[in-house]
C-alpha cells in the first residue's frame, strides 16, 4: 500500500498504525458463518482489497479509518464483518434486541442509499438461513430528521440492530431519555464520508457527540474516507484522544488503498493560444469538445464549479446540439439523448430523480456543481469532466473517481481549460495526482458555538461534574486544547451570568453551581429547545439590494448572503449591468449608490468561488522557480519544451501555450515563485495599481490583502481610497497616491499578522453575518420557539443587537471569539498567512519591485477580474488581447524598468 507523501509527521507515539497484513480469500472465508459465506460467494468472486486488511481487525472490534476510491468496497469492508457477527448471535439465539451498530452519513440520500443497499444482502442471507431451517432476522432502521414520530416509536419497542443515521439525529438520539439507553451498548460505530465531516462543524458536533456515548459505551470507531491527507491526523479525528494533556491519541490503525484504481486524467486545453483566439470561437470550441467526449462515452458527469454555470452548460448543450440532447422532463428524452442538472438550489425530488435515473443508466449527462461529488452510489459513470480547476488534488480525485465505479475500472478525468492561468494549474493539478501528492484538509478546532450547543445536550441526560465534562469534550480532536477559562466563559454564558443578556431574552438554558463545580439543565423547555434547534448549517437568505435617491431608496434587486460578507465599505460591485458602491447593510438589506464609471472591485461570483489549496499553490510556485532558472540559464526553446513534456506529462499544444505564457512573463517583467514575491506597479490615468504575486490561494490571500492594506494605510497616513482585489494567484492595491507595498510587507510581524486580521473584521458584514451563524449554533438565537420559526431577517436583526450587548460584557465574549476565529482560520487562512510573512522576515521570500507599462501576464487574470462584470465575456476576451497587445509591444524594452 502507498502512504501519502505529504503525511511526514509519523511518530512512534501517535499510536496510529499503518496496517500491511493483507489477509486470503480462504483465510477470510474460513472467518464468515456458513450462511454469510454462502452470500458472499453467490454475489463475488473474491475479496475487495480494503476487505482483505479490514474485516478481521473490524471483527476485532479495533478502531480503523479505511480510505479507499469510491466502488472499491470500503463500504462492505465495515459491514460484512459486522454482519456475519449479527448472524452467528441470531444463529445461537443470542442477538439481543439493542443497537448493536450506528452508521452516521452526512447526507441523508446516502443514508437512505445505505438502507437499500444494506436490505437486499440481509433479505438474501435470510433467505438462505431458511433453506437451511434457520432464522436470522436482522433489523435495519433510519432515523434522520425525516424520520416520523410513529417510526420512532416502533424503534423503542423493537430496536434496529443497526440504526443508521445522521450527526444531528445521533446527538438527538443520544439525548433522548429512552432512546439513549438504547445506545450504550453500541459495538461498532461507523462514520461514512469521514474526509467531508472533518473539514466542518458538523464534524465538530459529531466528535463531541461520540465522546458523551464513549462514558457509557466501549465500542470501535470505523471510519470510511475518500482520497484524503493526512491521514495521521483524519484518524486521530476520528478516534479522539485518551490523554490531550500529553497529545496522546487513541489506538486508530489505517488501511490506506487510496490509490488502488489506475488514473487515466489528463489536461486538455481548446485552443493553442487561449489569448488571441476570440470568445466565439473559444466558446464554440469548448462545446464541441465537450459533444464529442460525451458522444463517445456511455454516461458522463460533468463537474462545473458554481450552479450558474451548471444551468449555462445544460442550457448551450441543448441548445447548440437539439438532436443530441433532450432535457430529462421532456417525453422524448431517452437514455442515448437524456441530459439533467443537479445542484443544491434543485428541489430535494428533483435531485433524487436525478440520481435514480443516473443509477438506472437512463441519462446521457448529467452536469453538476459540487452536489455529486460525496458517495451516493450513482451507477454507472464512465467520464467525468471537469470546467476548469477543481483546486484541490483531493478534490479532483473525488471528482474523477466517480469515473469507473467497479474495482477493475480505471477512473477516466479530463480537464478542460479556458485560460493560461487554468492550465498551468491543472497541469499541476494532475502531475501531483498521479505522484499520489495530496493536499492538506482544515480540521475546525475549539468552535465555542458547537462546544456550547453539545453542553446543553449533555446535560439534558444527567448532572456533571464540569471538570469531568471538561475531560469528557477535551478528548475529542477539535478540542483537545480547549482552555479552562474558555470552558468556563461557555459555561457561563449559558448558564445565564449575565443580567444584559437576560434583559434581552437570551435566558439561561442550565445551572452551573461554582461551589461544587457542577451543572445541569435548567428548565423543562430546555430539551424541547435542545431538540428543534439543533445543528450548525445557518439558515441563509438572499438580501435586498436598495439604493439611495434624494427621491427616497428604491429596491434594485437581491444578492446571496455569501457574497454580502465580501463587501466592505466602499467596495463596488455589479448589479442589474449597473455598478453601485457598497454603504452599509441593516439586517437583510444592503444600501449602496449608484457608481457611474467605477470598475468593480468584487465580481459577482466571487462567493460561488472555490479556494486553490496552499499546498497546490506552492507546487504552482515551485514550477515557476524552476521555469525561471531554465530562461536564466538561457535555455533554447526545444529544451524548455522537453522540460515541460517530462515534467509536466502535457501535449505538444499545452506545452507551447505553457512556454509562451512564461517567455513573455520574463522578459516583459521578472517570473514571481516560491522564493520571490514580485511586486508589479503601473499608473492608469490617475490610478496607481500594485499587483502583489502571491500565489498561495485565496484563504491566504484574503488574509495577507488585509493586513497589508492596513500596513499601507497606516504609512501613508490614510486609506480610505484603498480599494483591494483578491485571487488565488495574489491580490492587488489601487488608489490616487504611492503605494509603499514592499515595505509595508517587509515591516509585517509573524506574530502581528493575526492581530491586525481581527482588527480588519471590526464593523464588517462578515464579522457580524458569522456572529449570528454562532449565536444560532450556541442558541443564543432560537430559529424556532414552541413551533413558530424565526426568519433569516428577524434572527440577523437580534444577531445585532446581541452583538452590541455580549461586547459590551466582554470584547472577547466566546462567541465574538469563536467568529472571528472561524473567519480566521475556517473560511481564512490566517495559520499559512503567519507562514508566509515569516518566510519573508526571514529572508527565505525576497520582495522584488518591477515597474511596468501595464499588467503582466500573470497579472492579466487578477487585473481583469474587476471588469468581468461590466463588459460581456466576449468582450473580456478583447479586453485579454488589448493587455497582450501591450505586454508584447514592451517586451524588448521592459528590462529598463
Amino acid at each position: 500500500m502507498v502512504r501519502e507523501k505529504l503525511d511526514k509527521n509519523l511518530d512512534s507515539n501517535d499510536r496510529i498504525e499503518f496496517v500491511t497484513k493483507q489477509y486470503s480469500d480462504e483465510a477470510l472465508l474460513e472467518m464468515l458463518h456458513p450462511f454469510v459465506r454462502e452470500w458472499f460467494q453467490n454475489n463475488f468472486s473474491s475479496f475487495a482489497p480494503p476487505q482483505k486488511y479490514a474485516i478481521p481487525l473490524v471483527r476485532s472490534r479495533e478502531n480503523l479509518l479505511i480510505t479507499s476510491p469510491t466502488g472499491s468496497g470500503k463500504t462492505l469492508s465495515a459491514f460484512l464483518a459486522i454482519i456475519n457477527e449479527l448472524v452467528s448471535l441470531a444463529d445461537i439465539g443470542l442477538l439481543q434486541d439493542r443497537v448493536y451498530c450506528v452508521y452516521i452519513s452526512p447526507l441523508k440520500a446516502l443514508a437512505n442509499d445505505i438502507k437499500r443497499n444494506l436490505l437486499q444482502p440481509l433479505q438474501e442471507i435470510e433467505s438462505i438461513a431458511k433453506k437451511h431451517g434457520r432464522d436470522v432476522n436482522l433489523r435495519v432502521a433510519i432515523r434522520t430528521g425525516d424520520t416520523s414520530s410513529s417510526e420512532k416509536s416502533k424503534m423503542l419497542k423493537q430496536p434496529p440492530h443497526i440504526l443508521i443515521t445522521t450527526p444531528e439525529s445521533f446527538s438527538i438520539a443520544l439525548t433522548s431519555p429512552k432512546f439513549g439507553l438504547l445506545l450504550q451498548s453500541v459495538e461498532w460505530v461507523i462514520v461514512d464520508e469521514v474526509h467531508a465531516l472533518a473539514e466542518s462543524k458538523r464534524g465538530v458536533q459529531l466528535t463531541l457527540a461520540l465522546e458523551r456515548l464513549n462514558r457509557k459505551a466501549r465500542f470501535a470507531r470505523i471510519g470510511l474516507s475518500a482520497t484524503v491527507a493526512p491521514l495521521t491526523e483524519v484518524a486521530k479525528f476520528l478516534v479522539g484522544f485518551e490523554d490531550p494533556e500529553n497529545n496522546v491519541p487513541r489506538h486508530c490503525k489505517v488501511v490506506d488503498v487510496r490509490f488502488l484504481k489506475n488514473l487515466d486524467l489528463k489536461v486538455i486545453s481548446v485552443a493553442e493560444d487561449l489569448i488571441n483566439t476570440p470568445f466565439e470561437k473559444l466558446h464554440s470550441s469548448m462545446y464541441k469538445l465537450i459533444d464529442s467526449l460525451v458522444q463517445q462515452h456511455r454516461t458522463t458527469l460533468i463537474f462545473t464549479n458554481t450552479r450558474s454555470a451548471t444551468e449555462r452548460v445544460v442550457h448551450h448543450l441543448k441548445t447548440l446540439f437539439p438532436k443530441s440532447y433532450t432535457y430529462l422532463k421532456e417525453e422524448d428524452a431517452t437514455p442515448e439523448s437524456a441530459i439533467g442538472a443537479h445542484h443544491g438550489s434543485l428541489s430535494r425530488d428533483l435531485r433524487f430523480m436525478i440520481e435514480e435515473r443516473l443509477k438506472q443508466g437512463k441519462l446521457k449527462v448529467v452536469v453538476s456543481s459540487t452536489s455529486l461529488e460525496l458517495g451516493i452510489d450513482i451507477g454507472y459513470i464512465d467520464l467525468v469532466l471537469l470546467l476548469g480547476s477543481p483546486k484541490s488534488v483531493a478534490r479532483a480525485l473525488q471528482r474523477v473517481g466517480r469515473s469507473g465505479h467497479k474495482l477493475h475500472q480505471s477512473s477516466k478525468g479530463r480537464i478542460i481549460v479556458l485560460d493560461r492561468d487554468d492550465l498551468v494549474e491543472c497541469a499541476l493539478l494532475v502531475k501531483a495526482a498521479l505522484e499520489k501528492h495530496i493536499d492538506n484538509i482544515h480540521i475546525p478546532t475549539n468552535c465555542l458555538d458547537v462546544l456550547a450547543q453539545e453542553v446543553i445536550g449533555a446535560v439534558m441526560v444527567e448532572k456533571w461534574n464540569a471538570k469531568e465534562l471538561f475531560n469528557t469534550f477535551r478528548k475529542s480532536y477539535n478540542f483537545k486544547n480547549l482552555s479552562w477559562s474558555d470552558f468556563e466563559e461557555v459555561l457561563k454564558y449559558l448558564a445565564g451570568h449575565y443580567a444584559s443578556l437576560t434583559d434581552r431574552n437570551v435566558y439561561a438554558k442550565i445551572w452551573f453551581d461554582t461551589e461544587t463545580n457542577t451543572v445541569g439543565r435548567r428548565g423543562k423547555l430546555t430539551r424541547m429547545i435542545y431538540m428543534t434547534n439543533i445543528g450548525t448549517i445557518p439558515d441563509e437568505s438572499f438580501v435586498l439590494v436598495k439604493v439611495k435617491k434624494p427621491s427616497g431608496e428604491a429596491v434594485i434587486g437581491k444578492i446571496d448572503e455569501a457574497f454580502l460578507e465580501r463587501l466592505r465599505k466602499g467596495d463596488i460591485f455589479v448589479l442589474g449591468g449597473d455598478t453601485y458602491e457598497f454603504l452599509h447593510a441593516r439586517n437583510m438589506t444592503a444600501y449602496v449608490r449608484a457608481a457611474v464609471n467605477k470598475t468593480p472591485t468584487i465580481p459577482s461570483w466571487i462567493s460561488e468561488m472555490l479556494p486553490l489549496s496552499f499546498e497546490l499553490a506552492l507546487m504552482i510556485q515551485r514550477f515557476r522557480r524552476y521555469m525561471e532558472e531554465l530562461f536564466d540559464g538561457k535555455a533554447s526553446k526545444q529544451d524548455v519544451l522537453e522540460f515541460l513534456h517530462n515534467y509536466l506529462n502535457i501535449d505538444e499544444k499545452a506545452a507551447r501555450a505553457i512556454y509562451n505564457y512564461f517567455r513573455e512573463q520574463y522578459y516583459y517583467s521578472t517570473i514571481p515563485h516560491d522564493k520571490k514575491l514580485v511586486i508589479e506597479h503601473f499608473k492608469q490615468g490617475r490610478q496607481h495599481f500594485a499587483i502583489i504575486h502571491s500565489l498561495y490561494g485565496r484563504r491566504v490571500n484574503d488574509v495577507l490583502s488585509r493586513v497589508t492594506a492596513m500596513a499601507v494605510s497606516s504609512l501613508i497616513k490614510q486609506g480610505k481610497d484603498l480599494e483591494i482585489g483578491v485571487s488565488d494567484n495574489g491580490f492587488y492595491l489601487k488608489r490616487v497616491g504611492v503605494l509603499p507595498v514592499s515595505k509595508a510587507l517587509s515591516g509585517l510581524k509573524p506574530e502581528h499578522v493575526r492581530l491586525l486580521a481581527e482588527k480588519s473584521l471590526e464593523r464588517t458584514e462578515l464579522l457580524y453575518r458569522r456572529f449570528r451563524h454562532c449565536a444560532t449554533r450556541a442558541l443564543m438565537i432560537l430559529r424556532t420557539y414552541k413551533g413558530s420559526s424565526k426568519t433569516v431577517g428577524r434572527q440577523q436583526r437580534l444577531s445585532r443587537v446581541l452583538f452590541s450587548t455580549v461586547k459590551k460584557i466582554n470584547k472577547d465574549f466566546p462567541l465574538i471569539k469563536e467568529a472571528k476565529r472561524e473567519i480566521l482560520e475556517d473560511l481564512m487562512d490566517v495559520s499559512n498567512a503567519e507562514k508566509v510573512v515569516s518566510w519573508i522576515s526571514e529572508g527565505k521570500i525576497r520582495i522584488v519591485d518591477q515597474y511596468v507599462p501595464g499588467p503582466s501576464p500573470f497579472g492579466f487574470n487578477l487585473f481583469a477580474q474587476g471588469f468581468s462584470d461590466i463588459v460581456k465575456i466576449e468582450d473580456r476576451q478583447e479586453f485579454l488581447k488589448r493587455l497582450h497587445e501591450n505586454v508584447l509591444k514592451h517586451l524588448k524594452v521592459s528590462k529598463s524598468f
